[in-house]
């Protein structure tokens, strides 16, 4: 497939190594034309404008923080029938408070797009490890086609896909990374405080 990256940051460049080890063409677009041109290259991917990023792409990863995410929208070009992989967490860093849902807002301001909510649990480093255990990536989209996609993308960086249902449940995984990250800021172990259901 052909991914745009809409980002420059942790997650972005694992996915984007990631998903160019499993044999998907990589184009990068950020706010830092250097950082983009870098990332871009450590993937063998090509480097683009942000307005540029999306065109002809099968799916696009918008890896930015909340606080960037608007300048980033506005840069951007039309996101329009796109599967739009977002795994924003509006929440404090080390506190976990969820102020916003960044799935309903990219709904509401990029409405032709097909928000799917994914990758927003783990950390960035998780998706480069060779020797990790298996990993479930919780998914919420209104799309099938782009859940599916996204489904694709998630195995292919070692992940199971797993859908949680629409966007009218994605504050629901939204409020589980704020939990997880209140946790492990507290110095629990987020996975002790989940039963396991046979």
């Amino acid at each position: 497939m052909r991914i745009g990256i809409l980002g420059t940051g942790a997650l972005a460049t694992a996915l984007a190594t990631g998903w160019a080890r499993a044999g998907h063409a990589i184009t990068v677009g950020g706010r830092s034309m250097n950082k983009a041109t870098a990332l871009a290259d450590a993937v063998s991917g090509t480097v683009r404008p942000l307005r540029d990023v999306a065109a002809g792409a099968d799916a696009v990863l918008l890896a930015v923080s909340w606080a960037g995410l608007a300048d980033t929208l506005r840069a951007a070009g039309p996101l329009d029938g796109v599967p739009l992989i977002d795994p924003i967490n509006a929440v404090d860093h080390g506190v976990g408070i969820l102020h916003a849902s960044p799935a309903e807002h990219l709904a509401a301001t990029v409405p032709a797009a097909h928000v799917v909510k994914a990758f927003n649990l783990f950390p960035a480093d998780l998706w480069v490890q060779a020797d990790r255990g298996p990993v479930t990536v919780v998914t919420c989209g209104d799309d099938q086609r782009a859940l599916s996609v996204v489904g694709t993308l998630i195995a292919d960086v070692g992940g199971t896909p797993a859908v949680l249902g629409g966007l009218d449940r994605v504050r629901q995984l939204e409020e589980v990374a704020g939990f997880v990250i209140g946790l492990a800021f507290s110095g629990v172990d987020p996975r002790s405080a989940v039963p396991s259901a046979p």
